[in-house]
């Protein structure tokens, strides 16, 4: 558990108030932080429509280093899909982030690679070999993960790598994680790999 966390985002984020203490919507972070005593605390720049906030620049978070408080960034977004690999544009990490945690479902595995449960199909299909409409098996999924151009994309050298594969909900998901765990465990970048069940009461799962 994190003690005095700080929650924001490089990009659009879902209203969140409901899982933090307090959200100050302010172009000065660095200020509302300085002066909050409620933990954890939301700090985003504007709320951009009724059901989401918009991000800070990745300069603006990465001014924030010094700061004695773990801050936790959305850097990224899937579209409410399970899957995804980052476009030009993405993600938008702050150069001083120390752990990355990309993130996918393992609820994809079996499942075919379309449009319904993935984002940037051509992406995922370029860096697996995958044609749309195939297949998704846990080694593509951590190629993805641990790809320069997926999970990996933008990384700073220093940082941690803990790929997080959610939505593990029962006992053959599990197994399911542990597969897609071991093809991530032959690659350098990934320091550990962890299983979660986000919306559970207990939402870590395992760890690899």
């Amino acid at each position: 558990r994190l003690d005095h966390a700080v929650v924001t985002a490089t990009v659009r984020i879902p209203i969140f108030d409901g899982w933090v203490a307090e959200v100050v919507v302010t172009e000065s972070p660095r200020t509302a932080i300085d002066g909050a005593t409620t933990w954890p605390l939301g700090v985003v720049p504007a709320q951009e429509r009724p059901d989401r906030y918009r991000g800070y620049d990745p300069a603006t978070v990465a001014d924030l280093a010094d700061i004695d408080h773990p801050i936790l960034v959305k850097a990224d977004g899937a579209r409410m899909r399970e899957f995804k690999a980052p476009s030009d544009r993405e993600p938008q990490l702050p150069p001083t982030a120390s752990t990355v945690v990309p993130i996918a479902s393992a609820h994809v595995v079996g499942e075919p690679l379309t449009d319904d449960i993935v984002h940037r199909v051509d992406e995922v299909a370029a860096i697996t070999g995958l044609d749309p409409g195939d297949v998704i098996h846990p080694q593509d999924v951590a190629a993805v993960l641990a790809s320069d151009r997926g999970g990996l994309k933008d990384v700073p050298e220093t940082a941690r790598v803990v790929p997080v594969l959610n939505m593990v909900d029962d006992d053959r998901l599990a197994e399911t994680a542990g597969e897609i765990a071991r093809w991530l465990g032959e690659h350098p970048r990934v320091d550990r790999v962890v299983a979660t069940a986000l919306a559970a009461d207990e939402p870590v799962v395992g760890f690899y």
